[in-house]
C-alpha cells in the first residue's frame, strides 16, 4: 500500500513512518509548511522540517515539503483572530486537522496516487460490524488526541492511519531509540504553533486587531474592575481583571463583546465558583460520526478534560450533574466508552 506520512519533525510521526516501513508499505514522508512567521513553541520551525528530513533519510524514504501556508492562514489563523475578536475561545488545532491535515493533505495525496495518509496522532480508527468508522481513544490516555480529531467524517476515516495509536508514549520513544531515530528524545511540541512564548496571544492578536478594554461587572451589574483586552478573556479566568484584592475568588462567567464599530463597551461578568456551574450547553455544528446516539454519552470539553455523563437533546447537551461553563467556540466531544460518537462547538 502507498502511504503518505505527515512528518512533523516529532517522535510520534517519526515512529509512525518507521512502523509502516517495517510493515512493508511503500512509504513517503511529507512535512507541511503551514506557518511562515515566528514560532518557538509548536511544530512549524525550520528545525522541525530538518528533523523530519533527517528521519526520512534514516528510514530510507523520500521526503517532500508541501507549502499550505495560504490555506493555513485562511482556515486557521484568520478564524482564530476573528473568534477572539467576537469573544469566542477557539481551538486552532481542531481547525488545522479539519482543513489541512485531513482535507487538503488527503486531497493532495489522492491526486498523487497514495492509498492512505498516516499521522502520528495518539488515536485509533475503529470499524464497527456494519462498516461504519469512529475515532477511538489512543492507548495512552495521557496522550490521547481523539478530542482534536472529532471533526473527521466517514470518508476521511476510511483513508487515514494512526500507526502509534496502539502504543503508549514510552513505547513510542522506545521504538525510536531502538531504531536510532534523531527524534527519540525530542520533547513534545506544546501550545499553538503560531503563538510565541515570548509574545503570547496579546502580541499576536495586537498586531492584527485593535484590543478593546472591557468593564468587569458582578451579577448585579456593578462595575468591579477593568481589563485592557477583552479578546484575551475566557470563561473561568480569575487573573488580569483589575479586581480588588482581599475578596472571595471571582471567576469570569460571561463575556459580552459587541460588534466592532458599534460604540458599545464590552462587558465581562464575574461571579463565585458556583456561578460557573450550569445544567446544559448548546452546540453549534453538532455532527454525529455514525448516526445519533439516543442514550447517555460522556461529554468532554477540553483536550485532556475529564468527561462527564450527559444526554443530547436536539443540539443541547444536558449534564447529569451541573458542570463548569464551556467557553463559546470550544469543542464539546461526545464519547460512548472510548469511541467518539459526535461533537460540536459551544454556542
Amino acid at each position: 500500500m502507498r502511504v503518505l506520512v505527515a512528518l512533523s519533525g516529532g517522535v510520534d510521526s517519526s515512529v509512525a513512518a518507521a512502523r509502516l516501513v517495517e510493515q512493508g508499505h511503500d512509504v513517503t514522508g511529507v512535512t507541511l509548511r503551514l506557518w511562515g512567521g515566528a514560532s518557538d513553541t509548536g511544530c512549524c520551525s525550520v528545525a522541525d522540517v530538518e528533523d523530519a528530513r533527517r528521519v526520512a533519510q534514516q528510514l530510507g524514504i523520500a521526503h517532500h515539503v508541501f507549502n499550505l501556508s495560504d490555506e493555513f492562514e485562511a482556515h486557521v489563523v484568520g478564524p482564530y483572530v476573528a473568534d477572539h475578536q467576537a469573544g469566542r475561545t477557539p481551538n486552532p488545532c481542531i481547525e488545522c486537522n479539519r482543513h489541512l491535515k485531513f482535507d487538503a493533505l488527503l486531497r493532495r495525496a489522492e491526486a498523487l496516487g497514495f492509498d492512505r495518509v498516516a499521522t502520528g496522532h495518539h488515536a485509533r480508527v475503529v470499524v464497527a460490524a456494519d462498516g461504519r468508522r469512529r475515532v477511538g481513544r489512543g492507548a495512552d490516555r495521557a496522550k490521547d488526541q481523539s478530542y482534536v480529531l472529532h471533526v473527521l467524517d466517514q470518508d476521511a476515516l476510511g483513508r487515514v492511519l494512526f500507526p502509534v495509536g496502539e502504543l503508549g508514549k514510552a513505547g513510542v520513544r522506545a521504538d525510536a531509540a531502538r531504531l536510532g531515530l534523531r527524534t527519540a528524545a525530542k520533547p513534545d511540541s506544546q501550545d499553538v504553533c503560531f503563538i510565541t512564548s515570548a509574545g503570547g496571544r496579546r502580541a499576536f492578536l495586537g498586531e492584527r486587531i485593535p484590543l478593546r478594554p472591557a468593564e468587569v461587572r458582578d451579577a448585579r451589574g456593578t462595575v468591579v474592575g477593568r481589563t485592557e483586552a477583552v479578546e484575551l478573556v475566557t470563561i473561568g479566568q480569575r487573573k488580569g481583571l483589575g479586581l480588588a484584592g482581599g475578596t472571595s475568588p471571582r471567576y469570569v462567567v460571561d463575556v459580552s463583546v459587541p460588534d466592532v464599530g458599534d460604540g458599545a463597551t464590552p462587558v465581562v461578568t464575574v461571579g463565585a465558583r458556583h456561578d460557573l456551574l450550569v445544567d446544559t450547553v448548546a452546540l453549534d455544528g453538532l455532527a454525529w460520526s455514525a448516526g445519533p446516539v439516543a442514550g447517555p454519552v460522556q461529554a468532554q470539553c477540553s483536550a485532556h478534560g475529564a468527561p462527564a455523563t450527559a444526554r443530547v437533546e436536539g443540539a443541547t447537551v444536558r449534564w447529569d450533574r451541573p458542570q463548569r461553563r464551556v467557553a463559546r467556540g470550544q469543542s464539546v466531544v461526545l464519547y460512548v466508552d472510548d469511541l467518539v460518537v459526535g461533537g460540536g462547538f459551544a454556542a
